[in-house]
């Protein structure tokens, strides 16, 4: 099993600050159209199939692998994708917290697997080093926050 995290800050000096609102809006619109959040030509087609008061279900290809995510939201707090196809199983979080300080973070967390694949084993392990580099998760919390300034400052969040 694969367990990854990495947490940044939502307002970092020098950046336009969020409030919890904004970033949470950003984080509703990575969900249902991951193409423009994530590093450029990562997400290729997003589409949302199912929607509810609760979650989504959303069809995407990313790194070049069709997958298919049931996407779970608890308002202003945690967005959870579950992975239901594709070559990983399990859930990817991203959460709003504020730290010990009050200071707004955006934390990603995952615990998941590779289908098909032993546990453990060298897929899991390349996995996981691509997930705990700076070109991982941290790299796409960094891009959302970014994208989510920019939608502000067009007026489109």
């Amino acid at each position: 099993m694969i367990y990854s995290t990495a947490t940044v800050p939502v307002n970092p000096e020098g950046e336009t600050p969020l409030t919890r609102a904004q970033a949470w809006a950003g984080l509703v619109l990575k969900a249902r159209d991951a193409r423009q959040f994530l590093p450029p030509g990562l997400c290729t087609r997003c589409v949302v199939t199912e929607e509810s008061a609760t979650h989504i279900v959303r069809e995407a290809t990313i790194g070049g692998v069709d997958l298919r995510e049931i996407i779970a939201f608890e308002p202003e707090s945690k967005v959870t994708f579950f992975q239901a196809t594709g070559p990983r199983e399990g859930a990817i979080v991203n959460e709003l917290f504020e730290d010990e300080a009050g200071a707004l973070q955006l934390r990603f967390y995952c615990y998941i697997g590779l289908r098909g694949k032993e546990s453990g084993g060298p897929e899991e392990q390349a996995e996981q080093a691509q997930f705990d580099s700076d070109k991982g998760y941290k790299a796409a919390l960094l891009s959302a926050l970014k994208r989510t300034r920019e939608l502000l400052a067009e007026g489109a969040l």
